[in-house]
C-alpha cells in the first residue's frame, strides 16, 4: 500500500505566488526559460534553470550552473521569497483548463515504494537527463519541483478534497500566462492530514508515475544515496520521501502525442502511400485538418492533403497492453519498415510535437518544407497506462501527454 506523509512545505508569500510559480524546467530551453522569467525577479527559473543568470554560452549542466542555482535557492529564502510552515501539511492542488477543474493532494511519497514497486512506471529514463536531476536535488538538498502521480480513485479521499474545496478559501488562485487556472489549499487540520495518510496506506495499493519519471528516479536515487551513507539512518529521515502531487485517475486526461518524419525514405509520395496500403485502409480527407475520432484511426498530412488511415485487423494484438497501443501499430507498420526509423530515442529524422500545439502545428511544420509527413494518434487512456505499468511493461517514446503542467514553486520539500 502507498506511503504518503504530510511535510512542512516551503512556499512563496500569496503577493508573488503567481510571478515565482513557473513551468517544469523540462518543457522550454534556455532562450525560452529567459523569456519566461523576463520581468519576474522572482521566478522559480532562477532556480531551475539557473544558466539563465550567467553568459548566453554556458553549458546548462556546467559546475557553474548547479553552483548558481544553490545561490539563488539561498537568497530567495534569505529575502523572503520562500519561507517554510511551521508544520507538516497536506496541501490541495487544482488546475483549471478550459473550464475542467483537476485536483491533486501534494505530499511525499516514499523512497522504498519507488525501490519496491509501489510507485508504478510506464517510461525508460535517459541516465544523462537523471543525473542532472540528482546533482540538482543533491546540490539543493531539497526537491525543487514536484512529480506528477495518478492514483486508483478513492471514494473517501475524493470527499476530503471536495470539503476543503467548497469550505476553505485557497492560499494561492492565480492564472498562470497560458490563461490555465492554479489554486491551492493549505491542510491545517489534524485529523484531515491523519485521515489522508490512513486513507493511502489501506485503499491506495499502487500510485502511477504520470508525468516526470527523470524527477521521480533523480529523487528516489538521491534519497537511496543519503540512507546508504548515513550510518546512523533508522528510516524516519526526511530524505526518506520526496514531493508529490497525487490525482485520481479518473479526473485526469491524456492528450495525443504526434509525430513528423523529415523525408520518406526515398519513397515517392505515391509509393509511399501505396506502402501503406497493406496495413491501412487509406482515405484522402482533402485540405481540411482531420483528427482521429478513436482507437486505431490514424490522421496523416502528406503533399498538402489530410489522410485518414484505419489499421487492418492484425495490426494490433487485444491481449499485449503494448502491442495494442497506436504508437506501437504506427512504429510497427509504418516507421520501422516504410520509413526505416529503427531508433525512435536517437533518430534525426523523427519529432514529436504534443497534442497542446493542436494539429496546425503539424501541417505547419510539413508546409515548411522542414517535415514531409506528419501522424496525428488517438490519445492513449488511463485505463492503458494503468495496464501498461501494471504489467511490468514500458510503453514507446513519446506516447502520454499531460496537461496542464503542473507549476513548480507553490510548494517545495526540503531533505
Amino acid at each position: 500500500m502507498a506511503d504518503i506523509k504530510p511535510f512542512r512545505g516551503l512556499r512563496p508569500p500569496v503577493s508573488i505566488a503567481g510571478d515565482l510559480a513557473c513551468l517544469p524546467y523540462d518543457v522550454m530551453n534556455t532562450e525560452e526559460a529567459r523569456k519566461m522569467a523576463d520581468g519576474k525577479e522572482c521566478s522559480l527559473l532562477h532556480i531551475t534553470r539557473s544558466e539563465i543568470d550567467l553568459p548566453a554560452d554556458t553549458d546548462c549542466h556546467s559546475e557553474e550552473v548547479y553552483r548558481k542555482s544553490v545561490e539563488n535557492f539561498r537568497v530567495w529564502q534569505e529575502r523572503g521569497w520562500l519561507v517554510q510552515d511551521d508544520e507538516p501539511h497536506f496541501y490541495i492542488y487544482g488546475q483549471t483548463m478550459n473550464g475542467r477543474t483537476q485536483y491533486g493532494i501534494v505530499g511525499c511519497a516514499s523512497v522504498d515504494d519507488y525501490l519496491n514497486g509501489i510507485i508504478r512506471k510506464h517510461e525508460l529514463t535517459r541516465p544523462d537527463k537523471e543525473q542532472d536531476r540528482m546533482i540538482h536535488v543533491r546540490v539543493n538538498n531539497a526537491n525543487i519541483e514536484p512529480v506528477f502521480f495518478a492514483y486508483p480513485a478513492v471514494k473517501e479521499l475524493d470527499t476530503i478534497v471536495s470539503s476543503v474545496v467548497d469550505n476553505e478559501q485557497p492560499e494561492y488562485d492565480f492564472t498562470a500566462e497560458d490563461g490555465f487556472g492554479h489554486h491551492f489549499w493549505v491542510i491545517r487540520d489534524a485529523a484531515t492530514i491523519g485521515r489522508i495518510g490512513r486513507i493511502f496506506s489501506k485503499k491506495v495499493p499502487y500510485t502511477y508515475v504520470a508525468d516526470g519519471h527523470h524527477r521521480t528516479a533523480a529523487a528516489a536515487l538521491v534519497g537511496k544515496e543519503k540512507r546508504e551513507s548515513n550510518p546512523g539512518h533508522n528510516g524516519t529521515e526526511e530524505y526518506n520521501y520526496f514531493m508529490a502531487v497525487l490525482f485520481p485517475d479518473d479526473q485526469l486526461q491524456i492528450i495525443d502525442y504526434n509525430r513528423t518524419v523529415r523525408d520518406l525514405n526515398g519513397l515517392s509520395q505515391q509509393e509511399f502511400l501505396d506502402r501503406l496500403e497493406k496495413a491501412f485502409i487509406v482515405k484522402e480527407k482533402g485540405e481540411k485538418i482531420f483528427k482521429p475520432s478513436k482507437l486505431h484511426e490514424f490522421s496523416m498530412y502528406l503533399g498538402g492533403k489530410w489522410y485518414c488511415l484505419h489499421a487492418r485487423p492484425g495490426t494490433w494484438d487485444d491481449n499485449d497492453p503494448v502491442g495494442s497501443l497506436d504508437v506501437t501499430i504506427l512504429t510497427n507498420e509504418i516507421l520501422k519498415p516504410v520509413l526505416d526509423i529503427q531508433d525512435l530515442r536517437r533518430s534525426k529524422r523523427i519529432d514529436f510535437v504534443g497534442g497542446i500545439r493542436g494539429l496546425g502545428e503539424l501541417k505547419k511544420r510539413v508546409d515548411s518544407g522542414d517535415m514531409m509527413v506528419a501522424f496525428a494518434l488517438y490519445p492513449v487512456s488511463m485505463k492503458q497506462l494503468i495496464s501498461i505499468a501494471d504489467s511490468g511493461n514500458i510503453m514507446p517514446p513519446k506516447t502520454t501527454w499531460f496537461e496542464p503542467k503542473l507549476r513548480s514553486g507553490l510548494v517545495i520539500h526540503l531533505l
